[in-house]
């Protein structure tokens, strides 16, 4: 007689081994690289797909070039960035900042700008003497920066002097002149030749980046109004190269130290 009870224990056995079998089959396999291969490949003009990118490009290109290229004016000797508390390149900067964005927001919102604030580490290049081109605007000034009025009180106007005091850098700088004194505290502030007034709105005009706080600039974050003045600092530049046959720059002392 067949021991049936024997033959159910094996078969349950075995179809626990199928199930077992099927569910690792098809569990998700895992992989893991073992070997990583390269090669070169090529970029030059015999290869036929570059040269057609090239072809394509090259009047775009070229008209660029010829643009950038373009004299607009003369620089009778080098405007550079070096100084202690200012340079031939900070106050040309900021001169020119100062005179084109007073034009514009005069004419937009029938006032006129007061101090003019950009930063030392902005300026990327010099102005070498000789011939001026669009080409050295966007060597200058490489980013797409625009000019910001910013509506201060006479306390923010404090933090920004002890803030130039601090930094000791030769940020561009029109408008504010002052004196360090021996005590390292600033003495004889003037805007525009006159003492600062405590209960007057002074307009600066500085870049985008600076009127959010960049480089530490945090006393532009409190300012009581904000114009933008939707004018490229870099075309600032470019424009005044057009309308001034020769570039200089102002050597009038804007602080000095006891």
């Amino acid at each position: 007689m067949v021991k049936l009870k024997n033959y159910n224990v094996v078969l349950k056995h075995f179809v626990l081994l199928l199930t077992f079998t099927a569910f690792i089959s098809c569990a998700e396999k895992k992989y893991a690289v073992t070997k990583i291969e390269g090669r070169e490949i090529g970029i030059t003009d015999k290869n036929s797909e570059v040269a057609a990118i090239e072809n394509f490009i090259k009047p775009y290109r070229d008209k660029i070039d010829e643009d950038l290229n373009k004299v607009l004016a003369n620089a009778p000797e080098t405007l550079d960035k070096s100084g202690e508390w200012q340079t031939a390149m900070g106050n040309f900067l900021a001169d020119i900042t100062f005179e084109k964005s007073d034009k514009v927001f005069q004419m937009r919102e029938k006032k006129s700008i007061d101090i003019c604030l950009l930063n030392h580490g902005g300026i990327r290049s010099i102005i070498p003497k000789g011939n001026v081109t669009a080409r050295t605007a966007f060597e200058v000034m490489p980013f797409e920066n625009s000019a910001i009025v910013i509506g201060l009180k006479s306390e923010q106007i404090l933090e920004m002097i002890n803030y130039i005091i601090t930094e000791k850098k030769p940020h561009p700088l029109k408008g504010l002149t002052f004196t360090i004194g021996k005590d390292n505290q600033p003495k004889n502030i003037l805007v525009n030749g006159k003492p600062l007034d405590t209960n007057k709105v002074y307009y600066v005009v500085t870049s985008d980046y600076l009127s959010n706080g960049g480089d530490n600039m945090l006393f532009f974050k409190k300012g009581v109004a904000q114009y933008d003045l939707s004018y490229k600092l870099r075309n600032i530049i470019i424009d005044y190269f057009k309308e001034n046959k020769t570039i200089t720059a102002n050597k009038d002392i804007r602080i000095t130290k006891e």
